[in-house]
């Protein structure tokens, strides 16, 4: 892939299938330089081993609002990868992963499973009610992780549909303009400044009174703005990307009918298949972007201090060298060590959130809808463009 650098992200043939630059890169071009949105340049990792060296090296950071860092969207403001919260210091961030890791634990997301449980059934119940065709995005995708982060997070039932229209000007490339970008940050910030007080004046079991309360032992060391982009980052993660990944979900074990007819099967395959998923995915965005703050060696070649590089998770998940038969599906994949949710010190503090529901959600599908199948052809499936996170406009299923 010579000359000049390619556009990113790359386009996929249909919305279940990984472009085909990934395979040619992890073979010919590992470190490959890529133009992105803004019109500036990054390298991109590929391969499995790299990109997992790279999260895991803490001089590669956040730090992308430095002068020389690459700009990752056409917008001034970055959007998500903007600057804020990301720029913290690895000494900050340590102590922020520690404090809401104390707080955000399995046992936590344990004690909300049953809730979680119920509110999927009363989702897929509500579909049924209305009648097939459906589209599952809208109808479970999307309303089951607002709620349930929602609940995380102590916010009330009747406030959860504005998230939606938030959490997507903070994730958009190219979709939304700037102004409404700053507008919906600004109502998004004066709402959550309106719950931490309301928390502080009356906590709750949630996990923002908690932190309320770890906060005022620590001499002011997570101030409130660092609770506010606390707050934002649950939010926005939580919801944008488990929603489109039940679709794609939903969308992968029903394209091929085995995969359906295996897991209905057996169950002991959900929690395997889960994972699977997660590693096949085609269409997960991004990737993860990191500023190196010094010159540093990835895979034989040295990268000067002030690179951006772009690690392609979805592309690493799917390398011959780390999977064996990395581009066949297998539910039933032991071990499967992927890196969709990060890895080292930035990896998602809401996994063990997401497979909850992803799990969850597929044991009411298969338990309350075993005939479920795809009401379209899984190439005429469309991908949602312009954001930075991967998933489905719709996916149409009937039963």
């Amino acid at each position: 892939m010579s000359g000049t650098a390619p556009q990113y992200p790359f386009p996929n043939p249909s919305a279940l299938e990984p472009p085909s630059e990934w395979a040619e890169l992890r073979d010919g071009c590992p470190i490959a330089p890529i133009r992105l949105a803004s019109g500036d340049t990054a390298l991109l990792l590929t391969r499995y081993a790299d990109v997992k060296q790279v999260l895991s090296d803490p001089r590669f950071t956040r730090q992308l609002d430095a002068p020389d860092a690459a700009r990752v969207t056409a917008n001034e403001s970055g959007g998500v990868f903007g600057s804020g919260g990301s720029s913290m210091s690895g000494d900050e961030h340590r102590a922020w992963r520690q404090l809401v890791g104390k707080a955000f634990t399995a046992k936590r997301v344990i004690a909300m499973q049953p809730r979680i449980e119920a509110m999927a059934e009363h989702l897929v119940e509500r579909m049924v009610g209305e009648g097939a065709p459906a589209d599952l995005v809208g109808a479970v995708g999307f309303p089951l992780p607002v709620w349930a982060i929602c609940d995380l997070l102590g916010v009330p039932d009747s406030d959860r549909d504005r998230f939606a229209y938030w959490s997507d000007t903070m994730l958009s490339m190219t979709r939304f303009t700037q102004e409404e970008i700053d507008a919906a940050q600004a109502d998004f910030d004066a709402y959550l400044v309106a719950l931490v007080e309301a928390k502080r004046a009356e906590p709750g079991q949630d996990l923002i009174s908690e932190l309320l309360s770890m906060v005022e032992g620590l001499e002011g060391r997570l101030t409130e703005q660092l609770m506010l982009g606390t707050a934002k980052a649950l939010l926005v993660a939580g919801h944008e990307t488990t929603a489109n990944m039940i679709g794609k979900m939903a969308a992968m074990l029903l394209a091929d009918r085995a995969r359906w007819q295996a897991l209905l099967a057996d169950r002991a395959l959900i929690r395997p298949a889960v994972e699977e998923v997660l590693r096949f995915d085609a269409n997960p965005g991004f990737g993860m972007p990191r500023y190196l703050s010094e010159e540093v060696e990835v895979a034989g070649e040295t990268l000067p201090k002030g690179t951006t590089v772009i690690c392609s998770m979805a592309a690493a998940n799917r390398d011959e060298r780390q999977f064996d038969g990395a581009d066949r599906m297998r539910l039933d994949r032991s071990p499967n060590p992927h890196v969709a949710f990060g890895a080292g010190p930035h990896s998602c503090l809401g996994q063990a959130l997401a497979r909850t529901e992803l799990q969850t959600v597929l044991k009411v599908l298969l338990e309350r809808l075993p005939s479920l199948e795809l009401a379209i052809p899984a190439d005429e499936l469309r991908r949602r463009e312009g954001l930075v996170v991967g998933g489905l406009q719709q996916v149409p299923v009937r039963w």
